[in-house]
């Protein structure tokens, strides 16, 4: 009898047992397929959560680049890339010395770093007088994750990249070469917050080239994609997710007729893909504001293929080749079996001015010029891909580029959940925004905010600087006479004389635009086993969307570390070059 209640026993604490586990079940929905949403599910996965994947698209990926190879740093300028191409064993090779470096393209010749000191002197110091100058700039955030620290710096983000770079007087030749190195990185310098290029720079100051081009990664950032894909159990790809439900008891999700319930959820995709995401309780204005406010680059990128290299050799050795005749930023990649594929990224304006045309029309434009430098381009042509970030009305742009007065209004405004929802992607990490590394970054951190939600943990609200203050702050910073208003002019913008940091060459008298692309004549799903339990959900109702805050201006939040630079002697601070991420140029 003894034994008999001791079984009776044993089983009914088995039975309390299995349904306390039960009970302890935790379940997410990540939104997002980009490299960023990848990361957030698999984090909570391999932390026991039961995790449901929702991509929109019918393939992984998000915003990963098309290269065939793709150049990263190493582990200490982007250790959490580094991190998984190491568990998931992903094949690298060295980077060769000529990577490190940029070329230039100026109309239609082609020069090395050295070249360009010794056959174009003036631009080759110009260049030089500007790196020197945006290091200076850098040097004054002490901190690149508080760059708006005081009121002096605040008054950089209501200027544009473009009226700082007019104060420069750089000759003709140097400003379309810099003004391309810019919009290739973030956008059009008009468009671009001078705060946010500054610390960005700042980010990056004093990395070498050596360590952001350490190894090449072949495939590029989408092998990194199905990597994370492979180790997921459930993932429901062309899935648009349309609402999001919160309540005390958890979220419901909904994708066309059919809510999934979770306790958590992450959401992983571009503001203005989040803009089509009907959220109950709504968004206060400030999110929403930038959500319709924050500024994107623009970028288009172009993989032309060829059966032989049309280049010189000297251009098929080098890094990123920068050009002044429409072309933008381009990229020839290592030698392909006697091939070579050329990768153009047209950004800012010159994409812009491309939209109206189709693919082929927009690869016609770009082969009229080659082949005027190259006349052998057009035979050796054998075909293209074409990503269009800018025009895919689910990302509405390359990566996050804060634009004037945006970083006042939206700084790391992303970065902290909405009760039981946490955000990932490029455009919420601080340092590396528009990188592998930031998307990464923000997938690991979502997890881990998903898991202190669990846990009890409650995030403290964005604090939100009075527009009051906001405003005296750059009014007493414009009538300061200092370091910034020596190269801005003062309240009214009067010009005042640049304290040049070094004498220079002579310079030409007024800097002509980087012309754009004008129109020329051309020539004669991935399924993860099984998909979470789906649930009947009503029809959504819609819930009021409140007023939009402030007009906003452009991007939102920055990265942290360092920056890749470009360099004819010195180096150009910018964030590394890489395909976007899916939020690279990733989610």
């Amino acid at each position: 009898m003894s034994a008999g209640w001791l079984r009776a026993c044993a089983l009914v604490m088995l039975g309390l047992f299995s349904v306390s586990a039960l009970a302890k079940d935790k379940t997410a929905i990540v939104i997002g397929g980009g490299l960023a949403g990848l990361t957030a599910a698999y984090e909570l996965q391999n932390k026991g959560w039961q995790v449901t994947l929702l991509e929109a698209k019918p393939s992984m990926g998000g915003r990963s680049g098309m290269a065939t190879s793709e150049w990263i740093g190493n582990d200490k300028t982007q250790p959490v890339l580094n991190k998984y191409v190491s568990t998931f064993k992903l094949t690298t090779t060295p980077a060769p010395e000529f990577v490190r470096t940029p070329g230039y393209l100026i109309d239609g010749e082609y020069f090395t770093a050295a070249d360009l000191a010794t056959k174009q002197p003036a631009t080759a110091e110009a260049l030089k007088r500007y790196e020197k100058t945006l290091d200076d700039l850098a040097r004054s955030i002490a901190d690149p994750q508080n760059p708006a620290a005081n009121s002096t710096l605040f008054a950089l983000d209501q200027i544009n990249v473009a009226n700082w770079l007019d104060r420069l007087n750089l000759p003709a030749t140097a400003r379309q070469l810099v003004n391309q190195q810019i919009r290739t990185r973030y956008d059009e310098p008009s468009r671009l917050s001078l705060l946010y290029f500054a610390q960005q720079s700042r980010v990056y100051l004093g990395v070498a080239d050596r360590d952001l081009r350490a190894s090449r990664l072949p495939g590029g950032s989408p092998v990194l994609a199905q990597a994370f894909v492979k180790q997921l159990k459930t993932i429901k790809t062309s899935s648009p997710v349309s609402a999001i439900t919160q309540d005390k008891d958890g979220v419901t999700v909904k994708v066309g007729s059919v809510g999934y319930q979770a306790d958590y959820v992450v959401v992983a995709v571009p503001l203005r893909a989040l803009n089509k995401i009907q959220m109950t309780p709504s968004l206060d204005a400030q999110h929403m504001g930038a959500i319709k406010g924050t500024n994107y680059g623009w970028r288009d990128q172009i993989m032309l293929k060829f059966k032989t290299p049309v280049w010189e050799s000297k251009a098929r050795m080098t890094g990123e080749i920068y050009s002044n005749a429409g072309l933008g930023m381009l990229w020839v990649e290592p030698a392909l079996k006697g091939g070579a594929n050329v990768v153009i990224n047209l950004s800012g304006d010159n994409a812009r001015v491309m939209q109206a045309f189709g693919d082929k029309q927009m690869v016609d434009q770009v082969l009229i010029r080659l082949h005027a430098f190259y006349p052998q381009a057009r035979g050796s042509f054998t075909g293209y891909e074409i990503r269009r970030y800018s025009t895919d009305p689910s990302m509405g742009g390359a990566y996050l580029a804060f634009g004037p007065g945006q970083i006042s209004k939206y700084w790391r405004l992303w970065e902290r959940p909405i009760q039981r929802v946490a955000f990932a992607g490029e455009h919420t990490d601080t340092l590396y925004p528009g990188t592998l590394e930031g998307a990464l970054r923000t997938g690991q951190r979502a997890a881990s905010q998903v898991e202190d939600l669990a846990a009890g943990k409650s995030f403290e609200p964005v604090k939100v600087v009075p527009a009051a203050t906001v405003a005296a702050a750059g009014a007493v910073a414009a009538k300061q006479g200092n370091f910034f208003t020596n190269l801005f002019g003062g309240a009214d913008d009067k010009p005042v004389p640049v304290k040049a940091p070094e004498p220079v060459a002579p310079v030409a008298p007024a800097p002509a635009p980087t012309p754009a692309l004008a129109p020329a004549p051309a020539p004669a799903p991935v399924e993860a086993p099984k998909p979470a339990t789906p649930v009947k959900a009503e029809p959504a109702k819609k819930a009021p969307v409140k007023a939009a805050a402030k007009k906003p201006a452009a991007k939102t939040e920055a990265k942290k570390a360092p920056v890749k630079k470009a360099e004819p002697a010195k180096k150009v601070a910018v964030k590394p070059a890489a395909t976007p991420v899916t939020d690279t140029k990733a989610q």
